[in-house]
Parts: C-alpha cells; structure tokens; sequence
C-alpha cells in the first residue's frame, strides 16, 4: 500500500483545488479557509465547475449537501448532476447549487423551535470543510437552517462557537502585541469501539435495537488479567484495521495510532488533531466508515458507550489546543511557564471557564448511553475537575498561594541497564481519571462518549473559553502595564476558582465528599445533568457569544431530554419483549425439563431425595416469578411517564423506570448462570466477546 499515493485521494482538498481552479479564484477560496473572509459568492461557479469535473473523474453521477441535524447523526439527500439539454443530458453543478441546497426540514428534530409542517430548510456549503467522493457521490460538508433562519444543525454553532473565540482570542494576543489572521481550535478526537461477530450480533434483539446488551451475565474471564490492552491483535481484527485506515486515509483522515483497548473486543483507532470542523467531519465520516469496513469483514462494530456490563465502556478522548495561523499554540507554556504570561493568561481563562461552567459542560457529553459510564471506575467522573500535572500545578500553587517557584523540568528516564537508551521523562504524568487533563500542549477532555457527535463538547469548550477571554480583554485593554494587570489579574481568577482544579485520583471515595465540600455540581445521569442548560447564566454565555439565539439554546436542551426520554423507553419496551416473550418461557421450559427428569428418576427410584434438581427448580421457578413479577412492574411504571413532559419523564426516566430495569435485569442475568445453554435463548457474552479470531 502506498499511503502517501492514496492519502486524500477522494478529497477535494487544497492540492487538487490550487491544480483545478484558476489562481484568482484560488486565492480568494484559500482567504476564506485560512483567514476567516467572508466568502466571495462570484467564484462558486468556477468552484463548483472544477469540483464536478474532478468528482466525475473519481467516478460521481450525484452531489449532495452532507449536514449533521439534531439527531446526533448525518444526514444526506442526493441530487444527479444530470441536467436536460434538448434531447440530451449533460452533467452539471451550478455555483447556487453548490453554495445552497433545500432539503425538507419538517422530519428533523427541532426542540419545538418551529412547526413540525413547516417543511422547508436549507443547507450551506461550509467551504472550510473539504469535500469528498463516497460511493459515487459528491459529498459537500453543510450547514442547515430552517426558512425562518434557526440553526437545525450542529455544525452551525460549532462554526460560531469557533469565530467567537477566534475573535476574543485575538484580543488577548493584542494585549501582547501579537497580530494574526485567525485562531483555530483543533481537535484529535480518539474512538473507542467494539468488534463482535456478525451472526452472534444478528440473534441479539437488544443489540440490534438500542446498541448494548440488557441481558447478560458476566463472562468468566472479562478483563480482571489485564492482557487484553495493547495485547497482540487477532488476525480478523487486524485484518479489518488495515482496511480500515486505508479508507481513512482515502479521505485524508490522518488514523494514527490503533490498538486493543482495555476490554476483551474493545479497540481505538486515534487520529492526528485537525481544524474543529474538520475533524468533527472526520470523526462523524470514520464512524460511518467503522460500521461499513465492519461489515466486509462479517463483523458489527459497536459504538454505544457501555455495550456490555461489567467491562470497559467506550469513550472519546478530546484532545483540544488553539493555535494561530503563524503556528503559536496558545496552550503552550514554553521552557519557562513561570515567565510566560500570555500562557498563564490563557490558563487560568480556562480554568475560570470550566469552573464557572461546569454544569454546562458536563451536560455538553450527557447521553443514556454515557451516564453508564461516567463515574463507574473506567471513565473519569461526573464531577468535573481540572488536572494540571505536577509541573502547572506547582506553577498554579505557587500563583495561588504566593510562594515561590521550583521549576519542574523534564529528566531523562533509564531501566539502569547500558544497553537500554536513555529517554526523556515528561515534566508531569497523565491522570486519565480526570475529566480535563493538560496534557503538555492542550487539555483532554476525557468525558465524551463514544458515539457522541463532538460538536456539541467543542460547541461549549469554544464558548465559554471565548466568554473568560472577552472578560480578561474588556479589563486588560487600555492598562498601561499589561504584564503587572495582566499577572494580578492571573492570581486573582486561579485564586477564585481554585477549586476545580484537582490533580489526585478522580476515582477515590473521598474526591466525592470533597468536591461536595468545595461546592462542585455532580449530575450523575442525563436527567439531572440538562437541566442546569435552562438557567439564565447559562443561557446567556451562548447568546452573548453569538453561538446560539436564547431560543436556539434552549431548544437543544429539551432535544437532549426528548432524546434521552426515547432512548431509555426504548430500551424499556425491548427488555419487557425479550423478557416476556424469549426468556422467561425458556426457564419455563427448562423448569419443566427438570421436573420432568425428577418424576422419572422418582419412579425408578423412590428413595433417592434428588435434593440438587428440586432445589434447582426451586431456585429457577422463583427467579422466573420475581422476573415475571418486575417485568409487570416496569411496563405499569413506564406507561405512567407523560412524555410530554420532558423534564418531568427524564426525572421518572433516571429515577423509576432505569431502577426497574436493573431488578429485572438482575433476576434475568442470574437465571442465565443456571439454565442450561440449550434453552437460553440469546447469545451470551462468551459468546460475544470472544467468538472472533
């Protein structure tokens, strides 16, 4: 495989456009992308000429604006480029068709922001995303607004959210007297997943309807010898990697780093940061590309955040930097962090954010799917907390406390033997129980889930951050010392909101009780999570940055819950039918087996007791009444929920109906541990984890 031969190879990107385009028309595109200039409308036409002729060349009939709605997921409708010319065809892209598109906008979710029979929407080509060529198509990266001009999409705000910390950003660089074109965001967004048999998946219900399994008794070997992590890859799965990047890289999708993960059929693949944009694009296209290469293999991949109990769920680890366009990262602290100012500055605006914010930004990663795994000992916890590393972090107690500084410098690492090189050891360790870590030269948000649409972390991250800096400029700007009020202003923010920062073990029993003591918010589940999204602070920092209108914000918050409401109604429904239709007539059946060989063994022999078959029975026929029982219980409770009530159903949601479904899940998964394997109706988790070779 030639990889740099194939490396964006079905991407419209900055080589092809600077090769097609005519070098006017070039420049003023490249102006749009690099420096954030408005987007000159006279060169769509040649735009869109050139990129049908080349999507042509990669084999294209059709085009379609590619957007990501409000379900979390990406949508497309299709259009030939096939137009009459008297009695014959010709292909062609006109330059309104490129910028605007109008798909129907009715069945999407709305959050109540319009009438569901309004119908009409468009989508925008966003020219800062390249464009690609899938499956005979020409995918055009979008955004999509209703007639009336509300954003339906994700991308719209994370475009916004992206100008507006752009805009503040360079404010703080002014101070310094640094002058740039742009400030970006850039993410690496790394993918956790599962690979299981495609047959063994076809014969879950429960997989196949809501993603995770809702029966299943822990397999006898899960991940307790920790071997499987980096572990060798097996053949299949290997096999499956390697077509994997390959279609990656095809799209110029820069998939770095693969591996096993924790978990026995758990694996990540991690890509190399990009733009905020571009690399939510990607990461949305290398979801769709998981499943799809899957597929061709005879394998499902998995990408709920907690597919099976008692093993790792899967997360997204959100690496997050900002960067100018002259290459100055903005989160780096240089040799000497005590002596950079505009890195203190800028860390001690992000600390103020996550602190002032950080019921917003725990609700920004709050899924169904996530709250099993937030807290539970494999992801950090629902707490949120900064961890700044030994290094920043002594830096930060010095600021804090008034003490001097001890530079905390890299040393070199060794195993003491003269063969082995020397290597360089980081000024600090990584805490991976921490929701946002400082990692050197960026913070990684380790709370997302792993088939959350990252936008929306992104969305709240530029937002907020945006919101500290334009705090910090509004009191900087016209000081004739910027270094003395900017180190005073420094002290002050780290020493008010110290308390976010926590830099031990995010696992303990005791951060708990001590984030409760320092006044930190700990919404567990979704339902308590969103609602914080609807108080006026919160509110506010989006419309004030120009991220969302008032009613924009407000509407994704009740999509959060409607969502989550459905999820979890689903969830119920497909437990009581797999329950009440599958499983408990099986334990019958197997009960009814065994009474069976009891009567005739007692014929024969009389005076045997058979006391381990009749206790066995005993045991079965009053799990399956207690499961029958519960099954009853959760279809009464959940029939009680009001959904249209969506704050009210998402309480009844986490706090009645979930409890409903561990008691019947728990005398279900005990059943399983004593019927026989003949009559168990569904694969079991041996059988998932493990039948790949």
């Amino acid at each position: 495989m030639n990889v740099p031969e194939i490396f964006g190879e079905n991407v419209f990107n900055d080589s092809v456009q600077k090769d097609t385009l005519p070098s006017e028309v070039y420049k003023a595109l490249r102006a749009t992308i690099d420096a954030g200039k408005t987007l000159d409308t006279s060169i769509a036409g040649s735009v869109a000429s050139a990129m049908k002729k080349w999507a042509i060349s990669k084999g294209a009939t059709h085009y379609t604006h590619w957007f990501q709605p409000l379900t979390g997921l990406t949508a497309e409708k299709h259009d030939s480029f096939i137009e009459p010319d008297g009695d014959k065809a010709i292909m062609r892209l006109t330059g309104k068709s490129l910028i605007v598109g109008e798909p129907d906008a009715s069945s999407f979710p709305s959050g109540g922001s319009r009438a569901t029979y309004m119908a009409r929407g468009y989508t925008a080509w966003d020219p800062t995303s390249p464009a690609f060529v899938k499956d005979g198509t020409l995918y055009i990266p979008s955004v999509f607004v209703s007639y009336t001009g509300e954003t339906l999409d994700k991308k719209s705000p994370l475009l916004r959210s992206m100008t507006a910390i752009d805009k503040q950003a360079k404010r703080i660089l002014k101070l310094f007297g640094i002058e740039c074109k742009k400030v970006a965001t850039t993410v690496g967004p790394e993918q956790e997943y599962f690979l299981i048999a495609e047959d063994e998946y076809e014969r879950r219900k429960d997989l196949r309807l809501t993603g995770r399994t809702l029966f299943g008794a822990p397999v006898t070997r899960g991940q307790e010898l920790e071997d499987h992590y980096f572990g060798a890859i097996k053949p299949a799965i290997a096999a499956f990697m390697r077509d994997l990047d390959a279609e990656l890289w095809s799209y110029g999708i820069y998939s770095k780093t693969k591996h096993n993960e924790v978990a026995p059929a758990q694996h990540e693949m991690a890509p190399i940061f990009s733009t905020t944009n571009v690399a939510v694009d990607g990461n949305m296209l290398t979801m769709e590309i998981m499943k799809r290469v899957a597929k061709k293999h005879n394998l499902v991949c998995l990408l709920h955040e907690k597919p099976f109990r008692g093993i790792n769920g899967s997360g997204k680890h959100n690496n997050w930097s900002m960067s100018t366009n002259t290459g100055l990262n903005l989160l780096d602290p240089g040799p000497e962090p005590e002596n950079n100012t505009l890195f203190k500055l800028v860390l001690a605006a992000v600390v103020k954010a996550v602190d002032e914010y950080q019921g917003v930004l725990r609700a920004s990663v709050a899924s169904a799917g996530n709250d099993h795994r937030l807290g539970a000992d494999e992801a950090p916890p629902a707490i949120m907390s900064v961890y700044l590393g030994d290094q920043i972090g002594a830096l930060v107690d010095s600021i804090v406390k008034g003490e001097s500084y001890t530079t905390a410098k890299a040393a070199e690492g060794g195993i003491g033997v003269p063969e082995s090189p020397i290597f360089p050891k980081d000024a600090t360790d990584r805490n991976r129980t921490s929701p946002f870590a400082f990692t050197g030269n960026k913070f990684e948000f380790r709370s997302l889930g792993s088939q959350a649409n990252v936008s929306d972390a992104n969305i709240c991250l530029n937002t907020i951050v945006a919101q500290a800096f334009q705090c910090f400029a509004d009191e900087l700007e016209g000081k004739k010392d910027i270094e003395k009020a900017a180190n005073a202003l420094i002290a002050r923010e780290l020493k008010k909101h110290y308390r976010i920062i926590f830099n031990l073990d995010g696992y303990g029993p005791e951060w708990e009780h001590e984030a409760a003591k320092r006044g930190l918010l700990n919404n567990k589940t979704t339902a308590d999570a969103v609602p914080v999204l609807y108080e006026e602070k919160n509110l506010e920092v989006y419309v004030q940055q120009g991220v969302f209108t008032r009613a924009e914000a407000i509407a994704r918050a009740d999509i959060r819950l409607e969502n989550y409401n459905k999820i979890i109604n689903i969830e119920a429904l497909t437990m009581v039918e797999m329950a009440r239709r599958d499983i408990i007539p099986a334990v019958s059946d197997f009960i009814a087996e065994l009474c069976q060989n009891v009567a005739s063994k007692q014929a024969v022999c009389q005076d045997i007791p058979y006391n381990t078959e009749k206790n066995l029975i005993k045991k079965l026929a009053e799990l399956n009444d207690n499961a029958s029982e519960a099954v009853e219980k959760l279809e009464a409770d959940l029939k009680k929920v009001d959904m249209s009530k969506i704050t009210e159903a998402a309480q009844a949601m986490a706090h009645v109906v979930i409890p409903d479904m561990e008691a019947v899940r728990g005398y279900v998964d005990e059943m399983e541990t004593l019927t026989s394997a003949d009559y168990w109706p569904y694969p079991t988790y041996f059988d998932l984890l493990y039948s790949v070779k």
